[in-house]
C-alpha cells in the first residue's frame, strides 16, 4: 500500500473543477488549479461532519445540495487555515503603533475620545488581543477613552476559543517572555490565559465577510478607524475581494485605515483606497477626495520586529475643538419625518456621534411612539460607551413594540458584553420565538438588509461560539 502522502488523488480533475466553480459562486472562496490539492484535503476533512466516509461522496452531495449558512460555516472552517499567533506580521503593527494610533490619539485628545478597531476574520483571537496589548501600553489610563475592539469570524469554534482566551506555546512563537508574564496567567498543561482586563476589551462576534451586510449599526461594523483583514481575502475570488473592499471603505470613517497582509496587497483590488507605502508594508487609507486615490504615499518608519516592552505614551496635543454643525429645522411643508433618523444614521456611520444623538432626539420629539427611533439611539449610545443608557433605550423600544426582533437581539448582545449571560439568553430566546412568525426571506425592519432566516442563523452561531463556562455577573 502506498504511504498516505503518495496516495493518488481520489477526486477527478472535472470534479475538482466543478467544486472550485461551485465554491467561488456560492461562498466566494477561490480554488484555482494550483490549489486543487488544498481543496481535496479540505473536502476529505469535512466529509465526516456531513456524514460521509470519503471525499468523493461528499463532493457529489455538495454539488447537488442547496447550501445552508451552517453548511457554509462548516466548509469555510475546513477550507481556510485557522492558524495564527500573537504579533503576527509585525510590520503592520509597527505602523499602527508608531504612526496611525499616535495621530488618532493626538487628533482626538480634548474632543471626543473614541477609537474603533475591527479585526475581521479574527480566527482564534491572537490578532485582536495583540491590538489590545498594544493599546494597553499606548494608553495606560483608558478610562477617559471609549475604545472598541471588534473581532469577527465565520467559525463559531474559533470564536469560542478566542472568547476563552487560553493559548498554548505555539501561539507565542517569536514573542518575548515579558509579554506572557505581563498579559497572561499560567494554567495547567503549559497553557496561558489572557488577563481579564484585556479580555474584556475585545468583543467577539459572528460575521460572514462574504455574505453578511456591513457596514451596519446592527452588527457594530460602522464608523471604524482601523480595519485589520489579514490573511483572509487571499481565499476570496477577485470579485469578492473587490466587494469586500467597497464594504470596508464604507465601514471606515474618512481618513480610516485598512490593513491587509503583504500577500494580499493589490492597488487594483483595493481601488477605492489610497495606497500608503511604509518600509516593508503597504496599507490602504480612505481619503474622500477622488483625485488623491491614485497616489501612493511614502512614509518612513523605524524597523522594529516587536514593540518594545515599555513605551512612552504620545504627548497630548490639544486639537482644535470642533463644534457640531447646527441642525436646522426641516421645512414645514412638506414634512419629511424620516429625515432626522436618516441623518442620524449618516452621522453615526461617519463617527459623528454627538450629531447622531441630536438627530435621534429630534426624531423622537417628532414621533415619540416610534420604537425605531429608540433602537437607533440605543445603537449610537452603545458606540459612545453609554451601555446602560443604550439598554434603557432598547427597553423603551420594546415597551412600544414587544415584537421588535432586532431590539431583543441587540439587548441580548449588550447584556452578553456585560457578562450577564442568563439575561442575554432570555433576549435571544425572545428573538428566536418572534422570528418563527416571519418568513425566512423577509427583510427585518431597521436591519439594513438582514433577513429573518439569516438572523436566526446568526443567533445560533452566537450561542455556539459562547465559552462553555458558567455565566458571570448574574
Amino acid at each position: 500500500m502506498l504511504p498516505e502522502e503518495a496516495m493518488p488523488p481520489t477526486l477527478s480533475p472535472p470534479a475538482l473543477s466543478a467544486l472550485g466553480e461551485f465554491l467561488a459562486t456560492r461562498i466566494g472562496l477561490n480554488f484555482p488549479r494550483e490549489r486543487w490539492s488544498d481543496l481535496e484535503r479540505g473536502i476529505a476533512a469535512v466529509a465526516p461532519e456531513f456524514g460521509f466516509s470519503d471525499a468523493e461522496s461528499c463532493a457529489r452531495w455538495l454539488l447537488s445540495t442547496p447550501l445552508t449558512h451552517p453548511m457554509i460555516e462548516t466548509l469555510a472552517s475546513h477550507l481556510t487555515v485557522g492558524e495564527t499567533y500573537f504579533f503576527r506580521e509585525p510590520r503592520s503593527l509597527e505602523v499602527l503603533e508608531n504612526h496611525i494610533l499616535p495621530a488618532l490619539l493626538h487628533a482626538r485628545h480634548g474632543t471626543e475620545r473614541r477609537l474603533r478597531i475591527w479585526s475581521a476574520g479574527c480566527c482564534t483571537g491572537e490578532e485582536p488581543y495583540s491590538i489590545a496589548m498594544l493599546l494597553d501600553r499606548l494608553i495606560p489610563d483608558q478610562r477617559e477613552w471609549n475604545i472598541t475592539i471588534l473581532a469577527t469570524d465565520i467559525n463559531p469554534k474559533f470564536l469560542r476559543k478566542a472568547a476563552e482566551g487560553v493559548y498554548g506555546e505555539w501561539s507565542f512563537r517569536g514573542t518575548p517572555a515579558w509579554l506572557r508574564e505581563r498579559y497572561f496567567k499560567k494554567r495547567q498543561g503549559g497553557r496561558f490565559e489572557i488577563v481579564p482586563h484585556l479580555k474584556r476589551k475585545v468583543t467577539f462576534s459572528y460575521l460572514n465577510l462574504a455574505d453578511d451586510a456591513y457596514p451596519s449599526l446592527a452588527n457594530n461594523t460602522n464608523a471604524m478607524d482601523v480595519i485589520f483583514c489579514r490573511n483572509v481575502l487571499m481565499y476570496f475570488t477577485p470579485d469578492r475581494v473587490k466587494e469586500a473592499a467597497r464594504n470596508y471603505y464604507r465601514s471606515l470613517v474618512d481618513g480610516g485605515w485598512l490593513i491587509v497582509s503583504p500577500a494580499e496587497t493589490s492597488n487594483a483590488l483595493f481601488a477605492p483606497f489610497t495606497a500608503v507605502a511604509f518600509p516593508g508594508v503597504v496599507l490602504y487609507r480612505k481619503i474622500a477626495e477622488a483625485e488623491h486615490r491614485a497616489a501612493v504615499v511614502q512614509y518612513p518608519s523605524p524597523a522594529l520586529v516587536l514593540p518594545p516592552e515599555a513605551l512612552t505614551p504620545p504627548q497630548p496635543m490639544v486639537a482644535e475643538t470642533t463644534h457640531a454643525a447646527p441642525i436646522h429645522d426641516a421645512p414645514s411643508e412638506p414634512v419629511d419625518l424620516a429625515a432626522p433618523s436618516r441623518n442620524a444614521r449618516e452621522c453615526a456611520n461617519q463617527g459623528q456621534l454627538a450629531e447622531a444623538v441630536a438627530w435621534c432626539e429630534k426624531a423622537i420629539a417628532a414621533e415619540k411612539l416610534n420604537p425605531a427611533h429608540y433602537y437607533l439611539l440605543a445603537t449610537i449610545q452603545q458606540e459612545q460607551g453609554r451601555h446602560e443608557a443604550s439598554a434603557q433605550s432598547l427597553l423603551r423600544a420594546l415597551y412600544l413594540d414587544t415584537d421588535f426582533v432586532l431590539a431583543h437581539f441587540a439587548l441580548g448582545n449588550l447584556r452578553l458584553s456585560q457578562g450577564r449571560r442568563r439575561e442575554a439568553e432570555r433576549q435571544f430566546d425572545n428573538a428566536l420565538a418572534l422570528l418563527k412568525q416571519h418568513p425566512a426571506e423577509e427583510i427585518l425592519p431597521e436591519s439594513e438588509g438582514l433577513s429573518a432566516g439569516r438572523l436566526n442563523e446568526i443567533i445560533a452561531s452566537v450561542r455556539s461560539s459562547l465559552p462553555l463556562v458558567a455565566a458571570v455577573g448574574e
